[in-house]
């Protein structure tokens, strides 16, 4: 069958070729147009830009002005940059246009390619983002494709985080904006959080350009982006759970001290609800089962953990009043370190000490569901089609597969598997000599900082001068990867994805010209450069007669993504080159894939110290195991997506929301409607559907009225009434507070009162949508267990993540409408009594400044010593240091 599919592919071309065949008729349509846009004037294209933009005004499609687009966008990047972009970065370009990933080798421009699908998009002056892996990347291409932009009558805008506010909203105005994926995502959160509709910096997601799409989209999309702050104040609940926990017996729970965990058996969950019920923290007939008891139920797990699986002076210290945790493999504290998710919090209690708030989630979105907002995606990158799978099922994206501009003359050799990680660095010491000698640059690849230091540590006594690149520093980075293809450099790399700078045979020749200015800066700039692409040209030859950039990696990556970006750093633009991966047994893949057999067969074919063996079908058996590896990591990642999906369409129910009653100028209807629905709960609460008079409950509804709508009214004169029934209190419940909130309206101000509403409306909802975050996450760390009851934990998620929205917008409506019931315009007293107690607090801050000033260079303590630390007495971390230096004592002596 392997023999049909080879042949009919012979016949009929991949489907990648078809593709690009597709495009040809478009790419000669844009060479065609090339002379009559060479013969404007720079003020001509940007009265073309003018001109598209009007016709798309008119109903012009965007895929119609295609080729104008392009061939206006070309020339400019030719007069504004010196580039004349090759066919093969217009295919680039198209395919991004239409939504899909554009996979093209290392050095082939994919910074030039974006400039066309971005300025033809942009045309439609809905914004189009152009996102990158890192700040320094942003900038530097926003700087440099701001000229062409520039050139075509577009504005250019850089987002970055610690921006100014205003200037932030001037950069996503922008026609074209870059910025990276975390501040685009924190950007996304922090607008859903702001309470009116001219403080919010984005202005929609129609059309993105994703570079390095793989590393952003897959990669990073296994952590969501979340914005937490201060929880509301639990400490009661701690203690009230915390009180219960030894009344347990060894019956009411299982201990597993391999593992750590603790699990309550079914007598112990009767036993602790039936507690919980009486102590008042689970309200009279709701259970622990039922979705709205999550938190506690995760607060009751947490504080039998905080009991059962963490000892006094083994795990943690208590100091001061503070717990500190101990670390198991050094027993040194580790002070500022806390258990996340209450448990912390849970120890505290069972210790009686302060009870700390913890951090709680206020906002969260992962990479996959942000991405999906843009009408339309598209991305950019060397290596996409191992994961082309993912990018379809999960973001509706294609692969492209662009040619390169010139064929690829690089040697890629077989891989060399050694016995031992000694075998292999002797090998790789040895490699490199020899590459050295003949002044061939090559390209250490290695998968972690420390791995790196210690080639570094070998090379450097074999005496090979050599450079060691870590993610350190952008700006350093970018002159160290310029640097690696000059004659005999050597550099040692972790991970070349995303470097977003060429490695060029003889070096950068643009990094070598702004070095020289910057030396000599009185001599002329062109000079210079006529000096330095000389002596550059002979290095360039110098380099491809010594064989190109030799690219050595040290060991596989577990993804051979990783694997083929470092093997496409070499043989860019048709160069010369050579790649080859040292491996040993040793190593982490070769380890955990089954290295024991083929380390019994070696050995059997007798193989000598320092030899190597090199077979395709070693080769073969690798690239499974890598397939095994990121189909394992891509489950993970679709069933995180799946969870965050019942939670994103939450969240766009919630932020659509917010949205409507920011540009609202008037909400006073769906107030009323909120308020109305509140009063149909209410009766039906206390008046059930077909039951008799005597059956209703009218003392607790009066009550209830009291209390939450702020009106004392006869509801029980009226349920005596003849012939009265449970729509005609209804009506009139619904006449009293609509009469009551008039009252109010008018003595506030209509204007006033809108305003009341709205702000009231998002604060609300705000925190509404703050606990159900945090009930979601206690729900989601403890539906894993239904398994074990052989039900579906997706499943049951939905259904009582569902039942849980349910009640947060029932939640919604009673306390905003019970919050509109409370407010009352302050009377002329209230007013000078608030004016009167701010006064006093002034005064109070100012007379604490003044003893502040005073006490801040106090005298240091009866008979303190430096050197003696006997003398000091026994302060605790945030007393004042008693050697009177004004200070903390954790921040001055006691840091040492």
């Amino acid at each position: 069958m392997l023999g049909i599919g080879k042949l009919a592919k012979k016949v009929f071309g991949t489907a990648n070729d078809r593709k690009v065949k597709s495009v040809r008729p478009l790419i000669a349509k844009i060479n065609a147009l090339e002379p009559e846009f060479a013969a404007l004037d720079d003020n001509g294209l940007k009265a073309k830009t003018a001109e598209f933009k009007e016709r798309i005004e008119k109903g012009e499609s965007l895929d119609s002005l295609l080729p104008e687009a392009f061939a206006n966008c070309r020339e400019a990047a030719k007069r504004a940059l010196g580039l004349r972009a090759f066919e093969t970065q217009l295919m680039g370009g198209i395919f991004l246009h239409q939504g899909n990933i554009a996979e093209m080798k290392t050095g082939e421009g994919k910074t030039l390619v974006a400039t066309f699908p971005a300025y033809l998009n942009a045309l439609s002056g809905k914004g189009v983002h152009v996102v990158t892996v890192n700040d320094y990347l942003a900038r530097r291409d926003a700087e440099w494709m701001s000229k062409v932009y520039g050139a075509l009558g577009l504005t250019t805008g850089v987002v970055v985080p610690q921006q100014p506010e205003a200037e932030k909203r001037q950069a996503y105005a922008c026609d074209i904006t870059y910025a990276t994926n975390n501040e685009l995502g924190f950007d996304y959160l922090r607008d859903n959080m702001k309470s009116e509709l001219s403080q919010m910096t984005q202005r929609g997601h129609n059309f993105a350009i994703v570079d390095e799409v793989d590393s952003i989209l897959v990669d990073e999309a296994r952590t969501p982006l979340i914005i937490s702050g201060p929880a509301q104040d639990r400490s009661e609940l701690y203690r009230a759970v915390d009180a219960l926990v030894p009344e347990l017996t060894a019956e009411h729970y299982e201990l597993d001290e391999k593992t750590k965990n603790v699990t309550f058996t079914d007598e112990g969950n009767d036993f602790i609800e039936a507690r919980l019920v009486a102590a008042g923290v689970l309200p009279e007939g709701q259970s622990l089962y039922d979705p709205e008891s999550s938190t506690v139920v995760h607060h009751v797990n947490q504080g039998l953990r905080a009991h059962k699986l963490f000892a006094k002076d083994k795990d943690y210290i208590v100091r001061n009043g503070e717990v500190v945790l101990i670390d198991e493999f050094t027993g040194r504290m580790m002070h500022g370190r806390r258990l996340s998710d209450g448990l912390h919090q849970a120890i505290e209690a069972k210790e009686g000490c302060d009870i700390q708030p913890e951090n709680v989630t206020l906002a969260s979105v992962t990479f996959q569901n942000y991405f999906r907002l843009y009408s339309t995606l598209s991305g950019m990158t060397g290596t996409a089609l191992t994961e082309a799978d993912e990018f379809m099922e999960i973001y509706g994206l294609g692969v492209v597969e662009v040619p390169t501009n010139r064929p690829i003359a690089r040697k890629d050799e077989h891989d060399q598997v050694y016995r031992t990680t000694r075998e292999k660095y002797d090998a790789i010491v040895k490699e490199i000599k020899i590459a050295n000698e003949k002044q061939q640059p090559v390209l250490v690849g290695t998968t972690s900082i420390e791995k790196s230091e210690q080639l570094s540590q070998l090379l450097t006594q074999a005496g090979i001068k050599h450079n060691v690149l870590n993610a350190r520093q952008h700006e350093q980075e970018a002159q160290i990867v310029a640097d690696a293809g000059k004659l005999g450099a050597v550099t040692i790399a972790t991970n070349m994805a995303g470097r977003g700078t060429d490695i060029k045979l003889g070096g950068n020749v643009e990094m070598k010209v702004l070095e020289a200015i910057a030396q000599n800066p009185d001599a002329h700039p062109d000079e210079i450069r006529a000096r330095i692409e000389g002596e550059h040209a002979a290095e360039e030859e110098a380099v491809k007669a010594a064989g190109g950039l030799f690219v050595l990696a040290t060991e596989r990556h577990e993804s051979r993504r990783i694997d083929n970006q470092l093997r496409g750093r070499s043989g860019r633009q048709g160069d010369p080159g050579r790649s080859v991966f040292f491996l040993s047994l040793e190593d982490d893949l070769m380890r955990i894939f089954g290295s024991d057999r083929l380390d019994k067969v070696l050995s059997s074919l007798g193989m000598k110290d320092g030899e190597a063996i090199v077979h395709p079908w070693v080769n073969k058996s690798l690239e499974r195991a890598q397939a095994k590896v990121e189909g394992r990591n891509f489950d993970i990642r679709k069933q995180l997506l799946k969870f965050d999906d019942v939670m994103n369409d939450q969240r766009k129910v919630i932020f659509s929301q917010r949205r409507e009653i920011m540009e609202a100028n008037d909400l006073a209807e769906i107030v009323q409607d909120m308020r109305h629905e509140f009063i149909d709960d209410l009766v039906d609460k206390h008046i059930p559907a077909r039951s008799y008079a005597d059956q209703w409950n009218v003392e607790a509804l009066r009550a209830d009225v009291k209390s939450k709508l702020g009106l004392d009214l006869p509801i029980e004169d009226w349920a005596a009434e003849e012939g009265v029934d449970d729509s005609d209190i209804r009506e009139r419940l619904f006449e009293a507070t609509d009469a009551f909130m008039a009252e109010k309206t008018a003595a506030f101000g209509d204007a006033t009162m809108r305003q009341i509403e709205k702000q009231i409306l998002l604060q609300t909802i705000d925190a509404k949508w703050r606990d159900h975050l945090l009930r979601l996450e206690h729900l989601r760390s403890v539906v894993g267990f239904r398994g074990y009851a052989q039900r579906d934990p997706l499943n049951e998620y939905k259904t009582e993540s569902f039942q849980l929205f349910e009640s947060l917008l029932e939640g919604l409506r009673e306390d905003v409408t019970e919050k509109l019931s409370q407010i009352r315009p302050m009377t002329q007293e209230e007013q000078q009594a608030m004016i009167a107690q701010m006064v006093e607090q002034q005064r109070r801050a100012q007379a604490a400044a003044t003893a502040g000033a005073v006490a801040a260079n106090p005298a240091a303590a009866p008979g303190f010593d430096e050197s003696d630390p006997s003398t000091w007495g026994n302060p605790s971390r945030n007393d004042p240091c008693p050697c009177g230096s004004g200070e903390k004592f954790k921040h001055c002596h006691g840091k040492h």
